[in-house]
C-alpha cells in the first residue's frame, strides 16, 4: 500500500503540480519500519507488544490508503470523459500500479436502484458483465474484465443502467472452467480432484489438491519460533466438509464455496476462476481456534524437480527438494515471499500467496503453511479471524520465462477502481501510460520524490529473472535518467541504463524539459 501511496502521490505532483506529501509518507515509513523488529514481525512477541503495534499497523494502512486515494483523485480530476459512449453512463477509471500491461477482472459496486448494468470501454465497445450477489454481503457488484490496462497508468470504462436479464439455468456439477483451465472439486472432501491445463494439455495434480492437512505441532524448544521437525509423524484427523455451493457462475467469474471444519475451527474457501485467467485463486476466511496445531495446504503435482525456487527480497533462490546434507535436511520449512515454484525444463507450477510465507517442498509436491497455534510467549497467538488468498499458476517453461514474478505481484496488487469527478480543464486522455521501463524482467519497487533535490525523482527497480536488462523509460511523464545512485541518492559511476542479473538499480530521473512543472499530456498518444 505504501508503494502505491508514494507512486501515485509522485505522479499526481508531476501531472497537477500538487504538493508532494513528503512528511506524511515519512511518518508512515517510520511506523512500518519500527514494527519490522524481528520478534514483532513473525508473531513471537508477548501479548502486550501486539496490543500496541496492531493499532499502529492499522494507522499506517489507513493513512497510506488516504494518501493514495487523494493522489488518484488529483489525477482523475484531469481526465477528459466528455465523450460518453452511452447516454447517462458513469465513468470508471481503473488504475494499474505495476510496470507492465495487464488485464484483470474488477468488482464495482452496483449503483443504488440499479438491477443490472452495461459496461463499455473508452472506444464504446461493449464489455461482458456479470452481477455478483454474495449471500454473505448486502451489496451487489458488477464484474467485468478491465482489459489492456497500461503500465503504471489507467484506462477509462463506462457503466450504464441496463435491463435485468434472467439468471442462467444452473448446470449440475462442481466444475469451474474457462478457456485455459478446467477445475474439478470434490463435494465430499472439498479438495481439488483435478486441475487441467487446457493450453498445454496437462493435468497438474497427481492426487487431490488443496488438502487441508493438520498436524500436532509442539514447537520443539521455542514454541512460537520453531516448527517441530517431527510434526509429520503426528497427523490429526482430516478436515470435514460442511457444505459446497456456488456463489458466482457466469461468463466473467466462477466462484465455488467450500465450508470445512478442522478441529474446533471453521474455514471458508472460495475457488475462484476468472475469464481468460490462467490462475486458480483460493480465497480463504478462517475462524482459527486450535492449540499446538499446524495447518498446511498440500498440492501433489505431476511435475518433478530437484529444486524448488522461492521468491526472496529482490530475487529468487533455488532450494533442494532432496536434502543431501544435515544443513539442507534442517530446512524442512523455508520462507518465500509471493511465490514458490516447481519447474521442469519445459513446464512448471507456481503456488502464489498474498500473506503466507512458509512453504515445504518435495520433488513433486508443494505445501503452504496456513496457520499455527503456539502457546508461548502469547497463549492466544493466531486465534481468531483470518483472511488470506493463495493461488495455483500452471505454466509452460520455467518460472523465469512464464511471468511467475508478475503473477505474484498481480495477486498482491489488484487494479484500483476509482470514480472520477468532472474536470474543469481536462488534460489527460481516456487511457494513459505514465511510466514503462520497457524490459519485462524489471520490477519497479519505488517511485518517489528525491529527498535531496525536489526537482528530481527517484526510481528504484530490480532485475527479477537472472538475466541482464536494459532500461528505456517511456510513457507520458516524459522522464529521462539523470544518474545512477546508491540508496542514499548519491550519484555513482555506473551505466544507468544497464541492469545486471539480480541487481537493484536506483535512478535519479527528471522531466525531459526540466523547466516544466505542470504536465500537459498528449491526448492522442493512445487514441
Amino acid at each position: 500500500m505504501l508503494y502505491q501511496a508514494e507512486l501515485w502521490s509522485t505522479i499526481a505532483s508531476i501531472t497537477s503540480n500538487s504538493d508532494y506529501p513528503e512528511a506524511a509518507i515519512e511518518s508512515i515509513w517510520k511506523l512500518i519500519l519500527f514494527n519490522q523488529f524481528h520478534d514483532i514481525l513473525p508473531g513471537s512477541a508477548i501479548p502486550a507488544v501486539y496490543e500496541e503495534t496492531a493499532p499502529t499497523w492499522q494507522q499506517a494502512q489507513t493513512q497510506a490508503e488516504q494518501l493514495r486515494d487523494h493522489a488518484l483523485e488529483a489525477i482523475a480530476a484531469q481526465i477528459d470523459f466528455s465523450q460518453s459512449p452511452q447516454p447517462n453512463a458513469r465513468p470508471i477509471a481503473i488504475f494499474n500500479s505495476l510496470n507492465w500491461a495487464r488485464s484483470q477482472v474488477v468488482s464495482v459496486p452496483m449503483p443504488e436502484g440499479w438491477s443490472a448494468a452495461a459496461v463499455h470501454d473508452d472506444r464504446g465497445r461493449s464489455i461482458p458483465t456479470q452481477i455478483s450477489e454474495d449471500s454473505g454481503s448486502s451489496e451487489t457488484f458488477v464484474l467485468f474484465c478491465a482489459t489492456d490496462l497500461p503500465s503504471i497508468g489507467y484506462r477509462l470504462f463506462w457503466m450504464s443502467q441496463a435491463a435485468s436479464e434472467p439468471k442462467p439455468a444452473v448446470v449440475p456439477g462442481w466444475t469451474l472452467e474457462n478457456d485455459r483451465l478446467r477445475v474439478q472439486v470434490s463435494p465430499l472432501t472439498g479438495n481439488l480432484n483435478s486441475v487441467y491445463d487446457k493450453q498445454n494439455d496437462r493435468e497438474i495434480l497427481s492426487a487431490p489438491g488443496n488438502q487441508l492437512q493438520a498436524f500436532r505441532d509442539s514447537g520443539q524448544y521455542w514454541d512460537a519460533w520453531n516448527i517441530d521437525p517431527h510434526y509429520a509423524d503426528h497427523p490429526l484427523p482430516p478436515a470435514k466438509t460442511l457444505s459446497t455451493l456456488w456463489i458466482d457462475r457466469g461468463a466473467v467469474r466462477q466462484r465455488l464455496r467450500v465450508q470445512r471444519r478442522v478441529g474446533s475451527s471453521r474455514l471458508q474457501q472460495d475457488y475462484v476462476l476468472d475469464c481468460d485467467s490462467d490462475t486458480l485463486r483460493i480465497e480463504t476466511v478462517a475462524d482459527w481456534q486450535e492449540e499446538h496445531t499446524l495447518l498446511k495446504a498440500a498440492f501433489p503435482l505431476t511435475v518433478e524437480s530437484d529444486f524448488v525456487t522461492c521468491e526472496i527480497p529482490f530475487g529468487a533462490i533455488d532450494r533442494p527438494t532432496r536434502p543431501q546434507t544435515p544443513a539442507e535436511a534442517a530446512q524442512w520449512e523455508v520462507p518465500a515471499l509471493q511465490w514458490a515454484d516447481l519447474s521442469q525444463s519445459d513446464y512448471g507450477i507456481s503456488l502464489l500467496n498474498d500473506c503466507k510465507y512458509g512453504y515445504d517442498a518435495q520433488p513433486n509436491q508443494l505445501r503452504l503453511t496456513l496457520l499455527r497455534s503456539p502457546r508461548w510467549p502469547d497463549p492466544n497467538a493466531d486465534r481468531g479471524h483470518h483472511e488470506f488468498c493463495y493461488a495455483l499458476y500452471p505454466h509452460r517453461d520455467r518460472w523465469s520465462q512464464a511471468q511467475t514474478v508478475q503473477r505474484g505481484y498481480e495477486l498482491n496488487q489488484p487494479p484500483i477502481v476509482h470514480f472520477p469527478r468532472p474536470a474543469a480543464a481536462p488534460t489527460l486522455p481516456p487511457i494513459c501510460e505514465f511510466l514503462n521501463l520497457s524490459a519485462p524482467n524489471l520490477i519497479c519497487t519505488a517511485f518517489a520524490r528525491s529527498h535531496t533535490n525536489p526537482q528530481q525523482w527517484i526510481l528504484r527497480c530490480y532485475e527479477a529473472c537472472g538475466h541482464n536488462a536494459a532500461i528505456a523509460l517511456s510513457g507520458q511523464l516524459n522522464l529521462q535518467i539523470r544518474d545512477r545512485t546508491n540508496l542514499l541518492e548519491d550519484a555513482i559511476e555506473a551505466d544507468p541504463e544497464q541492469v545486471k542479473a539480480w541487481e537493484i538499480a536506483t535512478l535519479a530521473v527528471r522531466l525531459e524539459n526540466a523547466q516544466t512543472q505542470n504536465l500537459a499530456l498528449d491526448r492522442n498518444f493512445f487514441l
